[in-house]
C-alpha cells in the first residue's frame, strides 16, 4: 500500500459563516511542505471521503520565506507553511488560518490590523522630494548590524499569533510593530520622526498592553530579538514621557 499524507484542515466559505474541519489525503512525496501539499489538494479537490469540494485557498508568494503571506498554524504552532516540511510533523497535519486576524475565506486572512499600525507609527523613512539628496547617511558598523537583524521582519504576522495580547478584545499594536519603531528610530534620517513614533507607542494599543509573555521571540521565523526590542523601547518611552512632563 502507498504510503498518503492525511491532513485536517480547518475552513471557512466567507468571512461571516462558521469555520469548519474537512479531511484530506494526498499521496505522500518526501520532503514535500504544506504549500506543495495544498497545491496537491488544488489539483484534485477531493476530500477523504471521496467527495468532490471547493479547492483549498491560501496566500503564499516567494515560497522562500521571505514575503511572510503564507503564515498559517500548523499543529498548534503558527508559522511560514513555505518552510514547513511535512516528514517533520505528526499526522494528522492540522492547519488553520492565524486566529488573530479576521478570517476571509480558507486559510487566507485580512492583516490590516498589523499594516494600519505600521501607518500609526510611521514606519518609514520620510524623504523630502524626488531629487538627488546626495549620499545617505553613514551609521556605524555595530548599529548596522543589529538594525539588519531588526530589517528582516517580513511582517508574516507570527508573532501576533503566538502574543495573547493580541486578540479581539485588546487594540495591542504587537511585536513587530514596537520592533519597527526602534529600527526606525535609529536611522540617522529616522531620528527625525522619533518623537512621533513614540507617542504612538505610548498611546492606545502600545506599550502599556505588552504583558511580557515573550512568546513572540520564540515564533519569529526569523529569529528577530523582539522582546530585546520592547524593553529598548520601553525605556525610549519612558524618558520621552518625563521629557515631555518636564517640558510642560
Amino acid at each position: 500500500m502507498s504510503k498518503t499524507i492525511q491532513l485536517v484542515i480547518t475552513r471557512q466559505d466567507n468571512p461571516d459563516s462558521e469555520p469548519y474541519k474537512e479531511e484530506f489525503e494526498i499521496p505522500y512525496r518526501p520532503n514535500m511542505n504544506v504549500i506543495g501539499a495544498l497545491m496537491e489538494i488544488q489539483r484534485n479537490p477531493i476530500n477523504k471521503q471521496g467527495k468532490k469540494v471547493r479547492p483549498v485557498v491560501w496566500e503564499s508568494n516567494c515560497l522562500e520565506e521571505v514575503c511572510g503571506a503564507c503564515s498559517m498554524v500548523i499543529n498548534g504552532r503558527p508559522m511560514q507553511s513555505c518552510a514547513a516540511i511535512i516528514d517533520r510533523f505528526e499526522q494528522p497535519l492540522r492547519i488553520e488560518p492565524m486566529s488573530t486576524f479576521p478570517v476571509l475565506r480558507d486559510l487566507i486572512i485580512d492583516r490590516s490590523r498589523m499594516f494600519d499600525a505600521l501607518k500609526r507609527v510611521k514606519s518609514w523613512i520620510p524623504i523630502d522630494g524626488t531629487y538627488d539628496l546626495g549620499p545617505g547617511p553613514r551609521m556605524a558598523e555595530v548599529d548596522r548590524q543589529w538594525a539588519y537583524e531588526l530589517s528582516k521582519c517580513m511582517t508574516c504576522g507570527v508573532c501576533l499569533q503566538a502574543c495573547p495580547n493580541v486578540n479581539q478584545n485588546s487594540s495591542f499594536m504587537g511585536p513587530a510593530v514596537i520592533s519597527q519603531v526602534r529600527l526606525m528610530n535609529t536611522h540617522p534620517t529616522g531620528k527625525m520622526n522619533k518623537d512621533e513614533r513614540l507617542e504612538a507607542l505610548i498611546g492606545e494599543g502600545g506599550l502599556q498592553e505588552c504583558g511580557n509573555s515573550q512568546n513572540c521571540v520564540q515564533a519569529c521565523p526569523k529569529g528577530i530579538p523582539l522582546t530585546t526590542s520592547i524593553a529598548a523601547m520601553n525605556r525610549e518611552a519612558t524618558k520621552y514621557s518625563l521629557r515631555k512632563w518636564f517640558n510642560s
